[in-house]
C-alpha cells in the first residue's frame, strides 16, 4: 500500500487540511504533496492526478479517492483502531450528521473569511450572513463538547475535528468572537502536532493571493 496525498497550497486549502489531519492523526504512512494554487500550471498539475480537476486526491497505488469526506471515510476503513469516528453508536452518529453539515453547508462564512491561516484580518468578511454561520458553528461546537468533555468535540479526535479545523483558522484569522469553551476547542486544534506541521509548510510556501 503507498498512499499519496495531493494537496493544494497549505496557507489557503481548506479542503486539503481536512484529510491531512485524519492520515496524520492515524498514524498513517502517507506522502503528502502540494500544488501551490493560483499559478499558471496549477490546473494542468492537478488534473494530472485527479480527472475531477480537484484537491485534495488521495492516491492508493491505482485507487484514486478525492472529496475530502470521502479519504477521511476510507482512511477510517484502514485504520480501524485510529478511533476516527467514536465507538459509541450515537455519538458516532452525530459525529457524521455534524461531519456532513460542515461539508455540505456554511456558503456565506466560506466565501466572506477564506481560509488564510497566515495572516490576520479581524472584522474583514463579518458580513450578517457568516456570523450567523458562525453562530451555527460555535453551537455545533458547544453541544458536542458539553456531551464528550472535550478537549476534542468527541473527546479524542476524530473525523469531526478534522472536517471543522480550517474553520478554526477562519476563527483566529478573521477575529471571530468566541466564548472560553469555543477559543478552547481552538486552541486544542491548533496545538496538534500535524496541524503544527502542516503550519509550518505553510509559511514556507510563496504567498499567491492578496
Amino acid at each position: 500500500m503507498a498512499l499519496t496525498l495531493y494537496v493544494g497550497s497549505k496557507r489557503y486549502s481548506s479542503w486539503s487540511l481536512r484529510p491531512y489531519l485524519a492520515l496524520a492523526q492515524a498514524g498513517a504512512d502517507f506522502e503528502c504533496k502540494t500544488i501551490l494554487l493560483d499559478q499558471p500550471d496549477t490546473k494542468a498539475k492537478i488534473g494530472d492526478v485527479n480527472p475531477a480537476g480537484k484537491v485534495p486526491v488521495l492516491h492508493d497505488d491505482r485507487l484514486v479517492i478525492w472529496d475530502s469526506l470521502a479519504i477521511c471515510e476510507y482512511v477510517a476503513e484502514l485504520y480501524p483502531t485510529a478511533g476516527l469516528w467514536p465507538d459509541d453508536r450515537v455519538a458516532r452518529a452525530k459525529a457524521r450528521a455534524i461531519s456532513c453539515e460542515m461539508h455540505s453547508s456554511f456558503a456565506s462564512l466560506r466565501g466572506a473569511m477564506p481560509m488564510d491561516i497566515l495572516s490576520k484580518k479581524p472584522g474583514v468578511g463579518h458580513t450578517a450572513e457568516a456570523l450567523a454561520d458562525a453562530r451555527r458553528v460555535q453551537q455545533i461546537w458547544r453541544e458536542a463538547l458539553d456531551a464528550s468533555g472535550g478537549p476534542f468535540l468527541f473527546g479524542k479526535f476524530t473525523i469531526a475535528d478534522a472536517m471543522f479545523a480550517p474553520v478554526t483558522t477562519r476563527f483566529t484569522t478573521y477575529g471571530v468572537d468566541m466564548d472560553a469553551q469555543c477559543r478552547a476547542y481552538v486552541d486544542a486544534i491548533a496545538q496538534l502536532p500535524a496541524f503544527r506541521a502542516w503550519y509550518a509548510d505553510a509559511e514556507r510556501e510563496p504567498k499567491s493571493r492578496e
